[in-house]
């Protein structure tokens, strides 16, 4: 591990395997490319998080790419998320493009620049999937809190990257075990399947705590948005409503009043956002009703 920039740079156990394998294969010349090429693409990243404000604490180096750790992730715009992971793959392009221009030109050896141009199409669809820690689960993580809550965006983010990541071990192993032929059988794809797999089923089981996060830093961005005039989106809910279930509506980009009113239609009273979000970080109980926090 080391630090340029203020970011610590790291490479995943993952990519130590295959740099060992690439050696005994002789494949060395191809891992450095591959290496510079989730290099540049995380670069992508890291300065596109820069020009929005971000502090990127730590970038973790993958075969297919990166993991980009940012403080206080969860509390960030989801415009800004997806410009930010449509960076990674746009470096992609534009290397693919220039590779092709070398060897169509014939300043690069035309099989070279084939391979350069055919890893960066490679790495940058690979990382449109959308399954999460991807650059395409961003962007779907980013749809989906357009019109789900944040809990919801949560949920459902980590449901269809299971989905998919279950569906890229399957076409790694399929093909092998109808043809019979174990040499049909992509170890490299099972294993990063395998990998996001399992990053996905820990990141269901910490839903709570990501979401409790997200509580944390929403507590001071909402008095940022009362400070620079923002719009309120209203959350209705019966008086006998719990707190937990209240805070479970919140959306990402949104400021909210909490109404609580009668089936009648009367208004019990009106309740900003940073008391109901205060109110439960400070002594965690989830299960009161709203109403009692008027009293």
């Amino acid at each position: 591990m080391i630090k340029l920039g203020g970011i610590r740079w790291s490479v995943h156990p993952l990519f130590v395997l295959v740099m060992l394998a690439s050696v005994v294969t002789g494949y060395f010349a191809e891992l450095l490319t591959l290496f510079a090429i989730v290099l540049v693409h995380e670069l992508g990243h890291v300065f596109a998080a820069k020009g929005f404000g971000w502090t990127v604490r730590e970038v973790k180096l993958l075969p297919f790419g990166g993991v980009a750790e940012v403080e206080d992730g969860s509390g960030l715009p989801a415009r800004e998320e997806a410009l930010v992971a449509i960076a990674g793959p746009l470096q992609n392009a534009w290397m693919a493009g220039a590779a092709w221009l070398l060897g169509y030109t014939g300043l690069w050896d035309p099989a070279w620049a084939a391979y350069v141009c055919e890893a960066n199409l490679m790495i940058g669809l690979f990382n449109l999937l959308p399954i999460l820690p991807l650059d395409g689960g961003k962007l779907m993580q980013a749809a989906l809190s357009r019109t789900l809550t944040f809990h919801a965006t949560l949920v459902w983010g980590t449901r269809i990257s299971l989905l998919f990541s279950a569906l890229m071990i399957a076409s790694a192993i399929v093909p092998a075990a109808t043809s019979g032929n174990a040499v049909h059988l992509h170890l490299n794809l099972i294993a990063v399947g395998v990998f996001l797999l399992l990053s996905n089923w820990t990141t269901r089981r910490n839903i709570p705590f990501l979401f409790l996060r997200f509580l944390t830093s929403r507590a001071a961005s909402a008095s940022q948005s009362v400070t620079r005039g923002t719009w309120a989106f209203p959350i209705i809910v019966p008086k006998g409503y719990t707190v937990f279930g209240a805070l479970r509506l919140f959306k990402r980009d949104a400021y909210h009043l909490i109404v609580v009113m009668e089936e009648q239609g009367d208004v019990l009273g009106v309740l900003p956002e940073q008391r109901l979000v205060t109110g439960f970080l400070s002594d965690g109980k989830a299960d009161r009703a709203v109403l009692e926090l008027f009293m």
